[in-house]
C-alpha cells in the first residue's frame, strides 16, 4: 500500500488542491493507497477540509515539522511512504517514476520542485541552482520525499531535534542504507513563501545555518519563515 503523509498547519485554503491531485495521481500506481493528513495545531478548518476530501486526519500539537511527519508515518499503513507538503501538487507520472525507483532497489528519493506563480528575480535565479545542487548532492526536498518504510524505520525517521532541514538529515541517513534517487519528473509547489518573505530573510536563514550549523535549526528562533504566523501571499492579495 502507498501512504501519502501530508503535514498541515492552517492549510485549509491550499489543501483541497493537494489532496485532489493525490487522488487523481494514485490510480495510475495500480495499488491501494491512503492519505493521512497530520493536522498540527491548526486554528482554521484544516481538519474538516481534509476529512471532506477523503483523507484520514491525525491531530497533533507539535508545531515541529519532524515530529509531525513522524506522527503521520506511525499512523499510516503503507510500505511505501510519500511525504507531501500541503501546498504541493503530485502527478501520476511522478508517482509512477517514484514507485519504479523503489522497485528497482532505491531506498528513497525526491523530485525537482517548481514554484507556482510570480516569483521575485532572486528566486527565479535560485530555483535552477537549487535543482542542480539537489541532483548533485542527491537530496530529497521536503515538499516531496518518498522512501521504503523499512528504510525509514531503520534510519530512525525524521530527526526530532531539528526544526528545519530535516529532509536533508534524513536523506543523508538513508543514503547509508542504499541509493537515493532524484527523479527527472518534477512536482509543483506554492511560491507563497518566496513572495511573502524577501530575499534578505532567506539569506539570513542561510547565513545562520552556514555560521552555526546544526545548532541553528535546533530551535524555532530565526526560523519564522516556517513557524511565525503566516503572512498573506501578495499574489493572492492582488
Amino acid at each position: 500500500m502507498i501512504a501519502f503523509i501530508v503535514p498541515a498547519h492552517n492549510e485549509a485554503t491550499l489543501l483541497p488542491r493537494t489532496l485532489a491531485a493525490l487522488h487523481a495521481a494514485a490510480p495510475s500506481a495500480g495499488e491501494p493507497y491512503e492519505i493521512v493528513v497530520v493536522d498540527d495545531a491548526s486554528t482554521d478548518a484544516t481538519a474538516v477540509v481534509a476529512s471532506d476530501c477523503g483523507a484520514r486526519v491525525v491531530s497533533v500539537s507539535h508545531r515541529q515539522i519532524s515530529a509531525t511527519r513522524n506522527a503521520g508515518a506511525r499512523a499510516s499503513r503503507g510500505d511505501s511512504l510519500f511525504f507531501v507538503d500541503a501546498d504541493t501538487l503530485v502527478t501520476g507520472s511522478v508517482l509512477i517514476a517514484a514507485l519504479r525507483a523503489l522497485r528497482q532497489g532505491a531506498v528513497a528519493g525526491g523530485a525537482p520542485f517548481y514554484f507556482e506563480g510570480r516569483l521575485p528575480l532572486w528566486a527565479r535565479v535560485a530555483e535552477p541552482l537549487a535543482h542542480g545542487y539537489q541532483r548533485f548532492a542527491k537530496l530529497a526536498a521536503g515538499c516531496f520525499f518518498f522512501c521504503r518504510r523499512d528504510a525509514f524505520e531503520k534510519a530512525g525517521g525524521f530527526d526530532t531535534s531539528l526544526f528545519a532541514a530535516e529532509e536533508i538529515a534524513l536523506s543523508n541517513q538513508l543514503k547509508r542504507l542504499g541509493s537515493l534517487v532524484v527523479l527527472r519528473e518534477g512536482v509543483r509547489t506554492s511560491g507563497r513563501k518566496l513572495r511573502a518573505h524577501g530575499g534578505r530573510e532567506h539569506l539570513q536563514i542561510a547565513a545562520g545555518y552556514f555560521l552555526q550549523g546544526r545548532k541553528f535549526i535546533q530551535s524555532r528562533h530565526g526560523l519564522g519563515l516556517w513557524y511565525d504566523k503566516r503572512r498573506p501571499d501578495p499574489e493572492q492579495a492582488a
